[in-house]
């Protein structure tokens, strides 16, 4: 066992070395292996950090794509008054906002709640005079063109101004887009973009996409193998390369146009129906909207950010409410169109549209002078001035103008003195009641004669007789029908002043029967004179 085990140690000597050999083979082998797998595991990581940042390079190159982007615009054209400015500032939330002169410049807040993204969008509004179109260069660049949504307003309020306005102003656009000397090139491209968004529109309900809350960025390049539909005849022949827009505002006023100028449903039809004819020409979209109501102010934001952002949108059209349509750009057609001309009775298609809907004519209202008060220091000198050319009156009573009968009795100071203090005296209770039918000085005089009978009744009569102004108390008298002076009378100094105011009281008394101013004397007169 030993030898065997020397053997075994001899050989296991010699085998000892082959041992060594062996195991510096194997260490070898094993340092080899160790260096290989730390060059893997350096590889390893090496492509780790490459994985990393390729992720990270991908995901900020998403986010830029998905960001909203800057530099959009929106350009207003329309005419004086159609509400412009309203209607931005409507939609910004502001009830009254202050119009501006030649080009105005506004924005909207634009922010996409799904990525917790805003942005602004520029808002340009032209003056309704031509005179400021020289303004459009600062609104509508060639480098910012493509960015760029034009809004053209029509006042519902004066339909008869709609057509002219919407030419007029789409003519301006051109002119303005031409004179920017884009490549064609860029042109085209631009154009053939919007016919593919009206020909590729879709209805909402029958292809619902698969994300409608996420805004729609993908490129371009996805949609060329979509199948185009061609055009009508009348469609987009005035292709811009950029989005229109047809607001038609102020629509509350349709109620007004029917009561006052007798518009019926047909006249709304008609001038619906040549509007929408110029929107398919530009392929525009068309919206009836009105600030005072609140009547689709909202939609036409939802629509400028679905154009120029890519935001979702799935309103469907509305054409049965006459003062709330709504018709996006690639949903109409002529035949669509046509179904309103069913609906005419008294008016054709082809009528001409200045020959219907015609301006009223303007009311002229006649304005009356205006009426000056003078001054009250004028106007009271010319009163004095008119008073002072007045003959004077009696105070208390007026002015007796009747002619004098011939044959009464001269004034004498006592008969003065009576009738000054007959004017100031009342009337006696028992006196009569004055005839409201005769006239001012035949009524003084019957209450003066009134007053002198009741005087001479308490002071003519004596003591041994009746008192009667008739006869004396004897019987006897002056022997005459005509003299009835008492006895008293006789007195010195008492007969001419009886007398005379008998004589004058005769002649009052009988002043109101007479019948002209040709009455004879009565005899009382004649023999008291």
């Amino acid at each position: 066992m030993a030898a065997a085990v020397g053997r075994a140690g001899s050989f296991g000597s010699s085998s000892s070395g082959l041992g060594s050999a062996a195991a510096f083979s194997s260490s070898s082998a094993a340092t080899a292996t160790t260096n290989n797998n730390a060059e893997l595991r350096a590889g390893g990581d090496e492509d780790d950090g490459q994985n990393l940042w390729s992720c990270i390079l991908s995901e900020v190159s998403t986010r830029s794509r998905s960001k909203l982007p800057s530099g959009k615009n929106v350009l207003l054209l329309g005419e004086d008054g159609a509400g412009k400015t309203s209607l931005i500032g409507k939609i910004q939330g502001i009830e009254e906002y202050k119009k501006g002169r030649g080009m105005e410049y506004l924005y909207l807040n634009v922010h996409d709640e799904d990525r917790d993204d805003q942005t602004r969008c520029n808002v340009w509004i032209l003056d309704g005079d031509l005179y400021h179109k020289g303004l459009l260069k600062f609104a509508m660049e060639a480098s910012s063109l493509k960015d760029t949504l034009i809004m053209l307003v029509v006042d519902m309020s004066r339909p008869w101004t709609a057509l002219d306005s919407l030419q007029k102003w789409a003519s301006v656009v051109r002119e303005h887009i031409d004179k920017l000397k884009i490549p064609p090139e860029e042109m085209k491209e631009m154009e053939q973009k919007l016919v593919r968004d009206f020909q590729e529109y879709i209805e909402p309900g029958e292809d619902f996409p698969a994300s409608p809350q996420r805004r729609n960025t993908s490129l371009q390049e996805d949609k060329d193998d979509s199948v185009i539909l061609p055009l009508g005849a009348d469609t987009l022949t005035c292709n811009l390369g950029i989005p229109v827009v047809v607001v038609c505002t102020k629509c509350d006023a349709i109620s007004v146009l029917e009561k006052e100028h007798d518009y019926r449903d047909e006249h709304f039809d008609f001038i619906q129906s040549h509007i929408r004819r110029f929107c398919l020409q530009y392929g525009a979209a068309l919206i009836y909207t009105s600030v005072k109501e609140n009547k689709n102010i909202d939609l036409v934001y939802k629509y400028i950010v679905q154009k120029l952002y890519g935001f979702p949108f799935n309103v469907p059209a509305v054409v049965v409410e006459k003062d709330a349509v709504f018709i996006p750009a690639g949903w109409d057609n002529d035949k669509k169109i046509g179904i309103l001309h069913e609906n005419f009775q008294t008016l054709k298609a082809e009528d001409s549209f200045e020959d219907i809907i015609i301006k009223p004519p303007v009311r002229k209202f006649v304005h009356e002078k205006e009426i000056v008060a003078e001054d009250d220091q004028v106007f009271l000198m010319k009163q004095q001035s008119q008073l002072a050319k007045q003959p004077p009156t009696a105070a208390g009573r007026p002015v007796d103008a009747s002619p004098r009968v011939p044959g009464g009795s001269p004034r004498t100071p006592n008969r003065s003195v009576t009738s000054n203090v007959a004017s100031v005296t009342p009337i006696p209770t028992g006196s009569k009641k004055i005839d409201p039918n005769m006239k001012a000085g035949a009524t003084s005089e019957g209450v003066l004669a009134n007053f002198f009978n009741s005087l001479l009744s308490k002071k003519t009569g004596s003591p041994g007789g009746p008192g009667g102004v008739g006869g004396s108390p004897g019987g006897g008298g002056t022997g005459g029908a005509g003299s009835n002076l008492p006895p008293s009378a006789k007195k010195s100094g008492q007969k001419p002043v009886l007398t005379d105011v008998q004589a004058e009281l005769d002649r009052i008394s009988r002043k109101p029967e007479m019948v002209s101013p040709t009455t004879p004397t009565s005899p009382t007169e004649g023999e008291a004179s």
